[in-house]
């Protein structure tokens, strides 16, 4: 059912500029994703140094486990948006969904900070699953939604702008996750990202009346779900994702093999950086790259290659090759006993961001635009899930290369060489995909001012 409260707008206005309810989605984006990243950040560091059993000793993990952990987590996240899409593009709408399931992820992180066992882990992440995951491909597609026809072309820029916002959050949590952990414990580590969840929701439910609230299909999204239109452009799409698929389960690797390399490691630069502090590299260089590639890098390609987002998603696949040679470089010269410096890691951190760049954004566009008009959370959702088979990928891998004795079947550099072969078939079989795609783009009609509801 639509909302009912006067003064919300069930389809975006006639306008030329920004929409008035983008600085609340951007602004509650931010302190989300602070929420998450700050929290995803210490998950490896915490089970295998901080975790207690149901006594109050140590019952930690070790680094296989931790990755399965982390992976298994990581594929919950991105399974549960397919649920959330259809609860909003079915039933309660993006803006009800949302405000519902930010009260699941706040439970999550207070689950968090007052259970340092494994039962307070599996409880505390599985809120966090079901509550972020669950409003993930809504808040996306409440962006597109508060755009029509005649704003549509500052698309482009509002996810821009969103994936800036979710990088500054991600880049302030960075930071401050493991020093708080060390200095303060896990409840004030896992607690303060709770408060920025709080925050979060806070913001959203700010700008209530000035989103547009598209209604719920109810039956309606049914039938468009399963006519020959939308089971076309789902079918079509999900091909492109089961590509993507793989990228993810390099791309969030960042936050597992390469923070336990990181442990191994000379990590004296200028000061001294804790296991999981590399990974601040990532959204600070988002927030440089961004300008960078709209300014610079597509303008020039354009000239003589024009980039459809297809030939930015393939040259992003591509670049996820060498991002994990140079870690398996790294892994060699450590088994060999050389003292390694964190600078060489963070090389690896430029090419991966350089291919988020090209691989993530675009494809969060690429998808809005391609999903028919009821169907757009949905569309996210599937999208997502992209990062959902990613990472099962990468915790079946972790589950099965594990020897009775706790040693790796794919010890050393021969597990980053893995994963960079599976990259590269994925990357060369993906070309001729990209040139058969028939692109089509929906976007949401426009209603005069007046009309409220």
């Amino acid at each position: 059912m639509s909302p009912k409260a006067p003064g919300y707008r069930t389809a975006p206005a006639p306008i030329e500029g920004m929409p008035p309810g983008i600085p609340y989605i951007v602004a509650n984006e931010a302190a989300e994703r602070y929420s998450y990243y700050g929290m995803r950040a210490i998950l490896v560091i915490f089970m295998t140094r901080f975790l207690l059993d149901s006594q109050g000793e140590l019952d930690v993990m070790n680094e296989e486990q931790a990755k399965t952990w982390f992976h298994g987590f990581v594929t919950a996240v991105y399974f549960f948006p397919i649920l959330g899409a259809i609860i909003s593009d079915g039933f309660l709408g993006k803006y009800r969904t949302i405000l519902s399931l930010s009260v699941v992820y706040c439970l999550g992180h207070l689950t968090l900070a007052l259970d340092d066992t494994r039962l307070g882990l599996a409880l505390g992440l599985g809120l966090i699953a079901v509550g972020s995951g669950g409003i993930k491909p809504c808040v996306s597609a409440h962006v597109g939604d508060q755009f029509g026809h005649t704003n549509a072309d500052l698309l482009p820029k509002v996810f821009g702008w969103f994936y800036f916002a979710i990088n500054v959050g991600a880049l302030a949590s960075i930071l401050f996750a493991e020093p708080l952990l060390h200095r303060f414990g896990p409840s004030v580590a896992f607690g303060v990202p709770g408060v920025l969840m709080a925050l979060a929701t806070l913001f959203f439910w700010m700008g209530r009346h000035a989103f547009v609230h598209i209604p719920p299909g109810g039956l309606d999204f049914l039938r468009e779900v399963f006519s020959p239109e939308g089971l076309k452009a789902l079918g079509k799409l999900f091909i492109i994702y089961v590509f993507i698929a793989m990228f993810w389960a390099l791309f969030d690797q960042q936050g597992s093999a390469w923070v336990l390399q990181a442990r191994r490691m000379d990590r004296q630069l200028v000061v001294h950086w804790d296991p999981s502090q590399a990974q601040w590299l990532n959204p600070a260089l988002v927030l440089l790259f961004i300008p960078l590639f709209t300014r610079v890098v597509y303008p020039f390609f354009d000239r003589f290659w024009p980039l459809t987002p297809l030939r930015k998603i393939s040259m992003g696949l591509f670049l996820t090759v060498p991002a994990f040679l140079l870690p398996a470089w790294l892994e060699a010269r450590l088994d060999a006993g050389e003292s390694v410096n964190i600078a060489w890691q963070l090389g690896a951190y430029v090419i991966m961001t350089a291919a988020e760049i090209l691989v993530s954004i675009t494809a969060l566009e690429f998808s809005y635009t391609q999903a028919p008009k009821r169907m757009k959370s949905l569309v996210m959702g599937a999208f997502l899930m992209s990062v959902s088979i990613g990472n099962l990928f990468t915790a079946t891998v972790n589950y099965f290369i594990q020897n009775p004795d706790g040693t790796s079947a794919l010890d050393g550099p021969s597990y980053y060489l893995f994963f960079a072969g599976a990259m590269a078939v994925t990357a060369v079989l993906f070309v001729p995909v990209a040139v058969w795609y028939k692109e089509r783009t929906y976007i949401q009609d426009e209603a005069p001012f007046e009309v409220l509801v």
